[in-house]
């Protein structure tokens, strides 16, 4: 276990992540402080944090490919590992020069996703780093942009929805190819005379319950400033504006919306 305190502040990348891939393509950097992906024609690259959490709040601050990115994504998400695996994505889906990026969230529950929704970003986000956090806790999950948020899925039991609780997560940072569907639904290739493609990652900031396993048992230990969060079921009035503004300006896809995708029903949860 890491003290309240470590868990609570940034993140040297040195102590927090213990898997990196892509041969070299993800590299630590000034000390510990940033984290670097790259992309080639060749592989991709993925850092893997080393505790896992049985809900958490994790703030991190990604600048993005600049220029054209066309067919590749940046990736900010938490997974748990198996075949019937939870997963909550931040995934930024690359462009061509001049248009806005795409971002995409998504939610995998008991293996199946299908959860996604869409938004363009307000700001042009490879000329600095912005803040994303993903919060999940028992009863909601939160998706926040800049500390806006624009995504809340409720743990609606009663409904018989299904929600993300019994399995840990990891974090995750990663950049990749995916031009068979990333720009303007894989229409637009990736220039391979671009690459390598790069995005940057700092000030990890992450929070909550750690799981360990002792002697084949299973547990969590939650953080005494989890607290503040973990009790957390529903957005305060001013956020709930706040994400109301996003969806009704930026979101331009909600599967929730999408009857045609769904004739039988919409998922539970909508």
């Amino acid at each position: 276990m890491i003290s309240s305190a470590l868990m609570a502040a940034s993140a040297n990348f040195y102590e927090e992540v213990d898997q990196i891939w892509g041969d070299g393509r993800a590299q630590i950097l000034k000390n510990g402080e940033v984290m670097s992906v790259s992309l080639d024609r060749t592989s991709g690259s993925c850092f893997r944090s080393r505790n896992q959490y049985l809900s958490a709040k994790m703030d991190l601050q990604i600048k993005l490919v600049p220029g054209n990115s066309a067919g590749t994504v940046t990736a900010f998400y938490v997974s748990s590992v198996g075949e019937f695996h939870d997963e909550i994505d931040f995934e930024f889906l690359g462009r061509v020069d001049g248009d806005p990026y795409i971002l995409q969230t998504n939610m995998f529950i008991h293996g199946e996703g299908k959860r996604e929704t869409q938004f363009f970003l307000w700001f042009d986000p490879t000329k600095d780093f912005h803040n994303y956090t993903i919060l999940w806790t028992p009863l909601h999950i939160v998706l926040y942009v800049d500390g806006i948020p624009i995504r809340e899925l409720k743990n609606k039991k009663e409904t018989g929805a299904p929600f993300p609780l019994r399995q840990p997560m990891r974090l995750y940072g990663s950049l990749w190819n995916a031009e068979s569907w990333a720009t303007r639904g894989g229409a637009v290739k990736t220039d391979w005379t671009k690459a390598p493609f790069r995005a940057w990652f700092k000030n990890l900031r992450a929070d909550g319950c750690l799981w360990s396993d002792h002697n084949g048992k299973s547990k969590s230990n939650c953080s005494s400033s989890s607290a503040t969060w973990l009790s957390s079921s529903t957005l305060d009035y001013g956020s709930q504006r706040r994400m109301k503004w996003a969806q009704r300006n930026f979101m331009f896809y909600d599967y929730c919306n999408d009857t045609a995708r769904f004739p039988q029903g919409l998922p539970p949860e909508c």
